[in-house]
């Protein structure tokens, strides 16, 4: 299967340290507007849009983490980039995972925020990609809250929470379907001790997709890894508290 065409966003200088962002499920490359602004000013910064989300293209039918990883190379390949840093959220962090054992000589720095070796429930997420391609995606959207933010933390930002969840009612169905698929085969348990990139892990406090629990368990199996837990944040820490993520990432990026 040829890799599918991501669309990407970069800010930063061209010549600058290579930061790769990788989003979650159901969002775009919107997701790191404060990661973009954050960094900016040090790295180049590449954000791209998952298969199916945003303006990548769509690929129908099931894949595979390893598809999705194969992805990010094919768009870095293209723009040129040889090592690089990278974080991402959720799948954007399994993905993360999947780089780090696939191409470790070219991982400098990885960063894995609210993500899991295996997530919750396998089982369901082929469930959920087959709801999403009958009724699209909007009957997610009052479940995020609570999911992806607090309700304290949406009630105070109601404009933040109404922008992120308009990227869950644009990603395209067959899109998260297929991503969705991805999520429910993914399985690094037993080959977390083989990753040997500088590792962080970042959990929300209250998220209940990939709780605290799930997390550290990354950090326990990666060696020399370590878990920061974000207060009152849920699965979206980097969006809903980005001083709090971009410190930590900046820590780890020049530590």
């Amino acid at each position: 299967m040829a890799p599918a065409q991501l669309h990407a966003v970069e800010d930063g200088p061209a010549d600058g340290p290579v930061l790769v962002l990788g989003p979650s499920l159901g969002t775009d490359t919107g997701l790191f507007d404060a990661q973009a602004a954050g960094f900016s000013g040090t790295h180049r910064v590449i954000r791209y849009d998952l298969r199916g989300h945003g303006r990548s293209e769509v690929v129908p039918g099931p894949c595979t983490m390893a598809d999705l990883a194969a992805d990010v190379l094919a768009l870095l390949d293209r723009l040129g980039v040889g090592t690089f840093s990278y974080a991402g959220v959720s799948i954007g962090g399994a993905i993360g995972q999947q780089l780090a054992l696939t191409v470790p000589e070219r991982l400098e720095k990885l960063a894995i925020i609210a993500s899991a070796t295996q997530f919750a429930d396998p089982p369901s997420w082929a469930v959920r990609a087959q709801q999403v391609r009958e009724r699209g995606t909007e009957f997610l959207v009052p479940s995020r809250t609570g999911t992806w933010f607090p309700a304290a933390w949406a009630a105070e930002h109601p404009t933040e929470a109404d922008r992120l969840l308009a990227m869950l009612r644009a990603t395209p169905p067959e899109g998260y379907a297929a991503c969705c698929e991805a999520i429910g085969t993914f399985d690094v348990r037993a080959r977390l001790g083989e990753i040997t990139v500088p590792t962080v892990c970042c959990a929300g406090e209250e998220d209940p997709a990939t709780t605290v629990e799930m997390v550290q368990a990354i950090a326990d199996g990666v060696p020399g890894a370590r878990c920061v837990v974000v207060p009152e944040a849920a699965h979206l820490p980097n969006a809903t508290h980005p001083a709090a993520v971009n410190g930590l990432l900046r820590a780890h990026l020049t530590g």
